[in-house]
């Protein structure tokens, strides 16, 4: 069956696989967390990049996918950054807030009216919420001492880089709805293109053939090759042979960083679509939980540095265990009193819209 077939249907793992990575990056946190800046995982040394690093590109590759398929079947630009500020954003201000009032002020080494006095909290405050130019990772006096010293929320580095991935897309929608005709076909055309080059460009700066970039290429990279995935779902077949194929092409390219990371870019995401519509039966009831992988990736970080800050010399099997454990605990907090509420404002507001304003768009979907 082609991707398409399933694509039309919301029962699927993504929900599983966010939160797998999301513990991935807690997981990989562990080490450097626990026993200072320079330690790294196993997965490092063997494949060249960390499981954190991983997650990264599943969490980017499956928004891609996603809010491309969001922003094909609402065609508004308001619609889809109503949509995108209401999943990110609010989970976010409180995490920032308790982030600032909640874990500064109690971990602080300065004084309390020091600190509240202090600009680089507000500072840290409007940056972390707003994403626009950045985050903060200081607050005055907080995890010092800390074997992984100063950074409060590490985890939120990611996060201006997703933000702006979505106004790149968005843009890319509202200058190409400028062409007379075959708006969809140009807007689908210029994705594919950008997922290609930055590919080829990502392979070349591995080799140092080119030099720029970085990060931001790869994130690029994962995030419109997700969207090239979506727009050319109708030629994709989800096969167990392949999903095989690549697999065992990853394990086997294990023993050569060069080429694991070459195979790495080529057939991620493959794998994870197939993971995501594939496998069925029994893993599907994860979806009547909720999702709780945002809530995870927010709080992750300032949890493991205050397990870190109570807990001199810890070990990282005790940091995963206790930091895991507090962690789900606030993401679902997060999502049953913050996130899930966010949603339902998104879809009322959609609704009105729809109803009042935008009697011809397209149907909605969940994402």
């Amino acid at each position: 069956m082609r991707l398409a077939d399933y694509t039309q249907s919301r029962d699927n793992n993504f929900n599983l696989i966010r939160i797998a990575a999301a513990l991935a990056v807690l997981v990989s946190h562990s080490f450097p967390l626990a026993l200072g800046s320079k330690a790294v995982e196993p997965l490092v040394d063997l494949a060249g990049m960390s499981l954190g690093g991983v997650a990264v590109d599943i969490f980017f590759f499956t928004s891609g996918f996603l809010v491309t398929a969001s922003l094909l079947t609402r065609q508004s630009v308001k619609q889809f950054a109503w949509a995108r500020i209401l999943r990110i954003y609010p989970a976010l201000i409180v995490v920032v807030l308790l982030s600032v009032f909640g874990v500064g002020l109690f971990f602080t080494t300065q004084p309390t009216t020091t600190y509240l006095a202090d600009a680089k909290i507000y500072k840290y405050l409007l940056k972390c919420s707003t994403l626009i130019t950045g985050v903060n990772q200081h607050l005055p006096g907080v995890f010092e001492n800390n074997p992984f010293k100063n950074s409060v929320n590490g985890s939120l580095w990611t996060m201006p880089y997703e933000v702006k991935m979505y106004i790149i897309l968005a843009c890319v929608w509202s200058i190409v709805r400028l062409i007379p005709a075959n708006k969809v076909k140009v807007f689908k055309i210029v994705l594919v293109l950008s997922a290609a080059i930055s590919g080829i460009l990502l392979l070349l700066v591995h080799f140092h053939v080119v030099n720029t970039g970085g990060k931001s290429l790869k994130f690029f990279y994962m995030f419109f090759s997700g969207a090239s995935f979506y727009i050319l779902r109708d030629k994709i077949a989800l096969s167990h042979t392949f999903f095989f194929l690549f697999l065992l092409l990853l394990v086997g390219a294990l023993f050569n960083k060069h080429l694991f990371f070459v195979s790495y870019v080529l057939v991620l995401g493959y794998c994870i679509l197939y993971l995501a519509y594939i496998p069925s039966g029994i893993v599907r009831k994860y979806n009547d939980l909720g999702d709780f992988s945002y809530g995870i990736y927010v709080y992750a970080f300032p949890v493991q540095q205050s397990v870190a800050a109570l807990i001199p010399g810890v070990s990282v099997p005790v940091m995963m265990l206790y930091s895991s454990v507090v962690t789900l605990t606030l993401a679902v907090l997060s999502w049953s009193f913050v996130e899930k509420k966010a949603l339902h404002l998104k879809e009322g507001w959609l609704n009105h819209r729809t109803s009042f304003a935008f009697p011809l768009c397209m149907p909605r979907s969940k994402n």
